[in-house]
C-alpha cells in the first residue's frame, strides 16, 4: 500500500517538474539528447529480466535458426537483444565480402560467402573500404549526406574504393544447399538490398524479421522504404517496433531498425503463429515484447507459461 502510494506521488511530482526541466534542457541545448537517451534506455528495459528458463522449457533442446544477412561483426553483434540469449540460436551468416566471411568461417558452422539477390545473378558490389560496414550493392548517394548530419569526415568516409563482382543466389536455394528447411529468425543489415533480398526468401517464413531501414536512402536507385513495408504487408506481416538509427535533420528518423512478426490479426499469420507457438513465445520474450505477447495470447489463445504473468513490460513505464 505505502509502495503504491509512493509511486503515484513520484509520478505526479514528476509530470509536475517535467516542464521545467524541458526548459532547462533547451536552454541547455540537450532537451534532445536526454530524450533520445531515455527513448533508447526505454527499449532496453526488459533486458532487466532473465526469460533463460522459460526459453528453455518452451524450445527444449531445440534452437532457433537465425540468418543473419550483413554478418559483419558477429551474430548479434549490435547486442539489439541481450547476449545472454544468444545461445538460443543456431546462426547462418551471410557475408559477400571475403575478408569479413574468412573471419566468420573461423566462428560459425554456417557461414554462405555469396550475396543474397531476388534471383541467381553477378552485380557489383560498391565496397567502402574505410567505412565497411556501409558497403552497398548500390553506390552512394552524396546529395543524401546532408540530412544525415554528416560531417566533412564521415562523408569522406563513403568513398568507393572497391567495385567487385559478386555471385548472388536466392536466400530460398541459398538455405537448400545447407539443408536448412526453416528459418525463425531474419535479419537483414546490406544498405538497401532488403527488397531484393526478401524476394528471394519464397517459402521461408520467418517469426520475427529485423530490417535496418533507410527512410531516405544514402545510396542511388534504392527502392522506396515504403515498397518494402507493402510488400512485407502482403506476406501476412506487420511493424511492432521502429529504432532511430544515428542524426537526422528530419523529425522523422532518417533511418530506422524495424521489427516485423506475423500479422496475427489476419489469417496467414495467425496461421504461422500457431504452428510454431512455442518458438515464437520464445522470440517475443527474447525481444522484449512483453505486452505485445501477452494480446497476441488472449487473442489467439495461445498457451503462455504462467509465470510470464509476473513480469510487467518495463517499456511503458
Amino acid at each position: 500500500m505505502i509502495k503504491k502510494f509512493l509511486c503515484k506521488f513520484v509520478r505526479s511530482f514528476i509530470k509536475f517538474l517535467l516542464p521545467t526541466l524541458s526548459k532547462i534542457f533547451i536552454t541547455l541545448r540537450v532537451n534532445k539528447r536526454v530524450i533520445n537517451f531515455l527513448n533508447s534506455e526505454s527499449f532496453k528495459s526488459n533486458n532487466y529480466y532473465n526469460f533463460s528458463s522459460i526459453i528453455k522449457n518452451l524450445i527444449l533442446n531445440q534452437k532457433l535458426k537465425a540468418l543473419d544477412v550483413g554478418a559483419q561483426g558477429g551474430f548479434n553483434s549490435e547486442l539489439f537483444f541481450p547476449k545472454k540469449y544468444n545461445d538460443f540460436f543456431e546462426p547462418i551468416m551471410i557475408e559477400p565480402i571475403k575478408s569479413e566471411s574468412e573471419k566468420l568461417k573461423k566462428k560459425y558452422k554456417y557461414v554462405i560467402d555469396k550475396a543474397l539477390w531476388s534471383s541467381a545473378t553477378k552485380k557489383k558490389i560498391f565496397i567502402l573500404g574505410n567505412r565497411l560496414g556501409s558497403s552497398s550493392m548500390f553506390e552512394p548517394d552524396s546529395s543524401s549526406f546532408k540530412i544525415y548530419n554528416l560531417n566533412q569526415k564521415d562523408t569522406e568516409s563513403f568513398k568507393v574504393t572497391e567495385t567487385p563482382e559478386v555471385e548472388c543466389e536466392q536466400m530460398s536455394d541459398a538455405l537448400k544447399k545447407i539443408n536448412v528447411d526453416k528459418i525463425e529468425y531474419l535479419k537483414i543489415d546490406t544498405q538497401g538490398a532488403e527488397l531484393e533480398i526478401l524476394k528471394g526468401m519464397n517459402t521461408y517464413q520467418p517469426l520475427i524479421i529485423r530490417l535496418e531501414v533507410q527512410i531516405f536512402s544514402m545510396y542511388k536507385g534504392v527502392p522506396d522504404w515504403t515498397k518494402l513495408l507493402s510488400f512485407l504487408d502482403d506476406l501476412g506481416y506487420m511493424v511492432c517496433e521502429f529504432r532511430d538509427i544515428g542524426s537526422h535533420k528530419t523529425r522523422l528518423a532518417a533511418e530506422m531498425d524495424m521489427i516485423f512478426i506475423p500479422n496475427y490479426r489476419k489469417e496467414k499469420g495467425r496461421k504461422l503463429i500457431k504452428t510454431n507457438e512455442n518458438k515464437f513465445i520464445a522470440l517475443m520474450l527474447i525481444f522484449g515484447q512483453l505486452e505485445l505477447l501477452k494480446q497476441i495470447t488472449q487473442d489467439l489463445q495461445l498457451n503462455l507459461p504462467k509465470e510470464i504473468n509476473n513480469f510487467k513490460d518495463r517499456f511503458f513505464y
